[in-house]
C-alpha cells in the first residue's frame, strides 16, 4: 500500500481510468461484433450505418490511446471492403 498523499491519489485516478479504458474498449468490441454480425447475415444498409458508427469509435479509441493508429486503419479498411463485397 502507498503510503504518500499523492501515490493515493494516483493509484485512486488510475482506477477510475482502468474502469473507462474497459469500458470504451468493450463498447468498441460490442460494435464490431455487431457489425460483423450484419456482414455475415448480408444486411448491408444496415452495416453501413453501423460501421460509420464504429469507425467514430476507433477514431475516439486512438484518440484516447488506447488503441495504436495502425490497428483502427486496419480494422476501418478490412470492414468497408466487408461491407462492399456484399451483393444486395
Amino acid at each position: 500500500m502507498a503510503h504518500r498523499r499523492s501515490s493515493i491519489k494516483k493509484i485512486r485516478i488510475d482506477k477510475k481510468r482502468r474502469a473507462l479504458n474497459v469500458q470504451t474498449l468493450s463498447d468498441l468490441r460490442t460494435i464490431q461484433r455487431k457489425v460483423k454480425t450484419l456482414i455475415v447475415g448480408n444486411k448491408k444498409p444496415e452495416a453501413l450505418a453501423l460501421s460509420r458508427d464504429l469507425f467514430s469509435k476507433l477514431d475516439k479509441a486512438v484518440k484516447k490511446g488506447l488503441i495504436h493508429k495502425n490497428l483502427a486503419s486496419r480494422q476501418k479498411s478490412r470492414t468497408t471492403l466487408k461491407i462492399n463485397a456484399i451483393k444486395v
